[in-house]
């Protein structure tokens, strides 16, 4: 399988990228990605492939979301 890097314009663009393809994998699995991401972690889940993915999504979520959050708390 061939992956493709997609370069956003911002940590913000890349948020909401990847905060829409988290909600993709939620509503075709019927499970928050935070509830998925600890029952992968437990071992619970599968390596299947679109786990996989859905893990490093959501790892880069949270990367994001905490780049973005310090980002504002240094404005204030």
């Amino acid at each position: 399988m061939r992956k493709q890097t997609i370069q956003y314009t911002s940590s913000l663009d890349a948020l909401i990228a990847v905060t829409k393809r988290l909600s993709l994998y939620e509503n075709q699995h019927q499970m928050n990605s935070e509830d998925f991401y600890r029952q992968y972690n437990q071992g619970i889940l599968s390596d299947d492939v679109t786990f996989i993915e859905w893990a490093n999504d959501y790892r880069h979520y949270l990367a994001l979301h905490q780049e973005l959050e310090q980002r504002l708390n240094n404005v204030a």
